[in-house]
C-alpha cells in the first residue's frame, strides 16, 4: 500500500518559514502524563561543571518491565512543554499509542562552570558537544545513566537505547552513537553542527573507511541554515554531506530537508514521526 501525503504548497520565502505541529506535539484527551524527577548534577568526567538532568518517565511504565532509555541533549529545551520540541508530551502521546515502546526519557542539559561570572565562559556546551571523541559518551554512561538505574528499571538491549539532538546536540548525538554503538542504535541529529567539528568535519571520509556501525540514524537539514551560501563552515552542506555519505555506507538513514533557517521548530514538529522511525520494526 502507497503511503498517500497530503498535498501542501511549497512556501516561496525559504528564509522565514514556521512549521505547524501535529496532534502529538499537544497534550492529547485520554492520554496519562507522565512524571518527571529533576536532578542537579555535579560531574567528575566534567570537572568543576554543574548541570540540570530530567528524566521523564511515561505513565505506562512499569518497574517489572525494563522500559527503554533517549537521551535529549539541550535538556530544557527539548522538554519545555511551551517550546518548540516539547519532548516530555511527546513521548507520553508515543508510548499511550503504542507507537514507540514505553521509553524513559532523560533531558540533559550542558554543563555551566558557576564560578565563572562572565556569562560567556559559564558554558560547557561547545566543549561537550563538538568534540570527536568518547567522552561525552562516556559522562552520559558512567554518571548519568547509572542514576537513572538506580530509580527505574531500564532495558539492557541497545537496540532500545538512542540519543537526540540539534544544532551542536546533533552532531553530539552522532559521535556518542558512533563511539559507542555497543549502547546507543537510535540516533536522531536536526540541523547539527559538524562544521564545528574540531579540524573541521571528518564524518564523511569516516564512514566511507570504517566498518558500517549497527545504527539507525535520522537527520533533519534546513535550506536556509547557517552559511547555506557560503563555500565554508557551511551547515547545510556539510549536513547534506554526511547524509550522502551515510547513505553510499548502506545505513539505515531517513534524511528530510526543509526550509527556514537555524530553528528547532521543525525539529519540534518532525519529533514523533522521527521516535516511530527510529522504533519501528526491521521490516517497516
Amino acid at each position: 500500500m502507497p503511503a498517500y501525503v497530503p498535498f501542501v504548497p511549497l512556501p516561496l520565502d525559504q528564509e522565514d518559514v514556521r512549521y505547524e505541529y501535529g496532534p502529538d506535539s499537544a497534550r492529547r484527551p485520554g492520554v496519562l502524563r507522565g512524571f518527571t524527577v529533576e536532578l542537579c548534577w555535579d560531574s567528575t568526567v566534567y570537572p568543576g561543571t554543574t548541570r540540570k538532568v530530567w528524566i521523564h518517565v511515561p505513565a505506562a511504565y512499569n518497574p517489572a518491565e525494563p522500559a527503554g532509555l533517549v537521551l535529549f541533549q539541550d535538556g530544557w529545551w527539548y522538554l519545555d512543554p511551551d517550546g518548540d520540541v516539547r519532548g516530555g508530551i511527546v513521548l507520553d502521546n508515543l508510548v499511550h499509542h503504542g507507537d514507540i515502546p514505553v521509553t524513559i526519557g532523560v533531558f540533559v542539559d550542558p554543563g555551566v562552570f558557576e564560578s565563572i561570572e562572565d556569562p560567556t565562559g559559564r558554558t560547557n556546551r561547545s566543549a561537550e558537544y563538538d568534540a570527536f571523541d568518547g567522552r561525552y559518551g562516556a559522562f552520559l554512561l558512567e554518571e548519568i545513566i547509572p542514576e537513572v538505574r538506580r530509580r527505574f528499571a531500564v532495558s539492557d538491549d541497545p537496540e532500545r537505547w538512542g540519543i537526540v539532538g540539534g544544532s551542536s546536540g546533533g552532531n553530539c548525538a552522532l559521535t556518542v552513537a558512533w563511539h559507542h554503538p555497543d549502547r546507543f542504535r537510535r540516533v536522531a541529529g536536526f540541523l547539527s553542527s559538524f562544521t564545528q567539528l574540531p579540524g573541521g568535519n571528518n564524518y564523511p571520509a569516516l564512514i566511507h573507511t570504517t566498518l558500517r556501525k549497527p545504527l539507525r540514524i535520522f537527520m533533519q537539514a534546513g535550506h536556509r541554515d547557517l552559511r547555506w551560501n557560503e563555500p565554508d563552515h557551511n551547515w547545510l552542506a556539510e549536513n547534506l554531506r554526511v547524509a550522502a555519505a551515510l547513505t553510499e555506507a548502506g545505513y539505515d538513514l531517513r534524511l528530510v530537508l526543509g526550509d527556514g533557517g537555524h530553528s528547532p521548530n521543525h525539529a519540534g514538529v518532525l519529533l514523533p514521526d522521527a521516535l516511530r522511525w527510529l522504533w519501528r520494526t526491521p521490516q517497516g
